[in-house]
């Protein structure tokens, strides 16, 4: 029986490439070939492609299929596109769910290959292109911003209890604010080094300015938008842009019985969501389309947190359709925009 479609899943560990070939038969079942593991470096990544070669048909198009494990499959999968490969990268919620669906009762690394090799013959996957080098620089300065925010914010707890104690320790204090103080100046270090990448590239500029014309949106937030999304090459519309983000609606209904209360899925870029929280804020306080917006969800059904989460969307959809449009805010034609459809629902 011919093969329709090959695929090679992989496992990645810090050190090891785990990795087996399968293929799909005529009659949509799936046969494994070939299994090995391979060292997590350069010299591996060689032998791995040369052992693909001869465990695969050449005529028929190959897809390297692995979830995305921290930062362990970077080195590889830059690697593989640099020797024109076609890779796919999967998040592992999607992989350890698909698992759950299959009879494994023991998982290990080669289970879990086996896994992803499936999952990848039964998907269609979109091809990953690695980003451009300046998102890929802003995105690193970006989360290490955050990181440094997450660390001051730990100091500053952790300064109010020694300050709240009855008999405070002076250099206990004096230390966490020595500390307070670095975050500081490294976090002002990055966004001026942001802000510098920025500016250096006129073409960027310009498309951040239009996105920072939305009331609440700052350079910063921009940036990690485009960072997060490569420059939204990532999305293709304004949907799956909410989905990459996690901010989309998800809910659970069966029959009569079982209505869960419907809630965002969280299950996308933490980075990307998180980035949008403060200014929709700073949009619900600030701009009259959106003030207005937030008091009509809050009237309807009251959880002001909800109200603050579709605001967020609206703005990640709005920057979306700024960048690709090449247009600035237009306050008069959004308020249109929502007088219609609110019109519209009954």
């Amino acid at each position: 029986m011919n093969a329709i479609k090959q695929t090679v899943g992989v496992d990645v560990a810090q050190k090891e490439l785990v990795c087996v070939v399968g293929v799909l038969l005529e009659d949509f079942s799936v046969s494994i070939k070939a299994r090995k593991a391979f060292g997590n470096h350069l010299s591996g990544f060689k032998a791995f492609l040369k052992w693909v070669k001869a465990s695969t048909e050449v005529s028929q198009d190959l897809t390297v299929v692995l979830e995305a494990t921290g930062v362990y499959h970077e080195k590889f999968v830059h690697w593989l596109v640099g020797q024109e490969q076609q890779v796919a990268i999967v998040l592992p919620n999607k992989i350890s769910n698909y698992m759950r669906t299959l009879s494994i009762k023991t998982i290990t690394d080669n289970t879990a290959a086996e896994a992803i090799t499936q999952f990848g013959l039964e998907r269609k996957l979109e091809t990953w292109t690695p980003p451009k080098p300046i998102f890929r620089t802003l995105k690193q300065l970006t989360r290490e911003r955050d990181q440094i925010v997450s660390e001051r914010v730990v100091i500053a707890n952790q300064l109010h209890a020694e300050q709240t104690e009855a008999f405070p320790n002076a250099n206990s204090l004096k230390r966490l604010n020595t500390r307070k103080m670095l975050l500081n100046k490294q976090e002002k270090e990055i966004k001026n080094e942001i802000h510098l990448l920025v500016k250096s590239n006129p073409d960027l500029e310009e498309n951040i300015s239009y996105m920072t014309s939305i009331p609440g949106v700052g350079e910063l937030t921009a940036v990690i938008a485009l960072a997060e999304t490569n420059g939204f090459e990532l999305v293709m519309n304004k949907r799956q842009l909410v989905s990459y983000a996690g901010l989309d609606v998800k809910e659970k209904q069966s029959g009569t019985s079982v209505k869960g209360k419907p809630k965002i899925s969280k299950k996308g870029n933490r980075h990307l969501r998180k980035a949008m929280h403060l200014p929709a804020l700073s949009a619900i306080k600030n701009c009259s389309l959106y003030k207005n917006n937030f008091a009509r969800l809050v009237g309807r059904h009251g959880i002001k947190m909800k109200a603050v989460v579709a605001v967020q969307r609206k703005i990640l959809e709005l920057m979306y359709i700024l960048y690709k449009t090449k247009t600035t805010f237009d306050l008069e034609h959004e308020l249109k925009k929502e007088q219609q459809l609110e019109a519209a629902t009954p």
